[in-house]
């Protein structure tokens, strides 16, 4: 847990515990990272019960809503590691005032390293502030993300010819899993970034409201390029299932034409096998080259009738 304040051109930071009896006309900025089993942190008396509540949810999805003077904003964004965690994006939740801003997320999230240089900077100086910087920080760490997936993609499709067909449709399943996993949640995260801007609020300036509206066109651009990608993955998902179908058909053609050219010449050698009386030219010494070039005849005259009917073209 971590409280800064902006004064005037100043930034200090403070005790949790003085927050909720600051009274100044300053900025503040309360952050609660962590999680515990009976929830992440004490929420601060001055949040609504509603808005406590959603600060504390464990199951949360990017929303905007408006509450009394200020807003709950929860938004997903690249976390600093990677974690087993089946949801590849973290989760901060944001009570939005006009002088006060109290955010909370269980696990370190990249985008604020972005806001807090900007809070230490002094360029933040209320709650629009605050959203809109934290909006553009998220999208900018996210974007790159994005793009490499459609780039990974991209070097897929360019070994589909030569490349390891099983790996190749292990790696694609792989990216189009990642592509759905990050539009579950960047789509949602426009929506709530394009509400966040149709709020009436005085703190929320016009150069707030436009770096609201970008940030939001960045993630509709996003989740486009990762529906394209889950797009591009499905169908080349299809098309490696279609060789490799293709490749199991020209390998039983070619067992079922050498199986097709050994049943005659099975059939005459059993024949001449047999250990009975009466078997043609038994005492003739040419005999077993004879059979054998007559073997060797009907291969050919097997091998010519395939030629006839192309089958071996295919």
């Amino acid at each position: 847990m971590r409280a800064l304040v902006r004064e005037g051109d100043s930034v200090t930071e403070m005790s949790p515990a003085e927050v909720a009896d600051y009274r100044g006309e300053g900025f503040v900025w309360l952050h609660v990272e962590g999680a515990g089993h009976d929830g992440m942190a004490i929420v601060p008396p001055y949040v609504p019960g509603m808005a406590a509540n959603a600060l504390l949810a464990t199951e949360t999805r990017p929303r905007c809503d408006e509450i009394a003077e200020g807003a709950i904003i929860n938004l997903r964004g690249t976390g600093m590691a990677v974690t087993a965690d089946s949801d590849r994006l973290v989760s901060i939740r944001v009570w939005v005032e006009a002088g006060r801003v109290t955010s909370v997320s269980r696990r370190p999230l990249a985008a604020l390293a972005s806001v807090e240089a900007a809070m230490q900077a002094g360029h933040l100086k209320d709650g629009g502030d605050f959203v809109s910087t934290l909006a553009q920080a998220i999208s900018t760490a996210l974007d790159p993300e994005v793009a490499d997936l459609g780039d990974q993609l991209d070097d897929c499709e360019a070994a589909f010819e030569d490349g390891d067909i099983y790996a190749l449709r292990r790696r694609i399943a792989v990216l189009r899993s990642q592509a759905i996993a990050l539009r579950r949640f960047v789509a949602p995260d426009r929506d709530a970034l394009a509400s966040m801007a149709q709020l009436p609020f005085d703190w929320i300036s016009t150069e707030d409201r436009m770096h609201l509206r970008d940030a939001a066109d960045r993630f509709a651009r996003m989740a486009e390029e990762l529906e394209a990608v889950r797009e591009r993955a499905a169908l080349l998902h299809e098309q490696l299932t279609d060789l490799r179908a293709e490749i199991v058909d020209r390998r039983s053609l070619a067992i079922a034409i050498v199986a097709f050219i050994f049943l005659p010449l099975t059939f005459v050698t059993g024949l001449l096998g047999m250990n009975v009386e009466g078997i043609p030219f038994a005492d003739h010494a040419w005999a077993f080259w004879g059979v054998v070039g007559f073997c060797f005849l009907i291969a050919l005259a097997v091998l010519g009738w395939f030629a006839v009917r192309q089958w071996l073209d295919d």
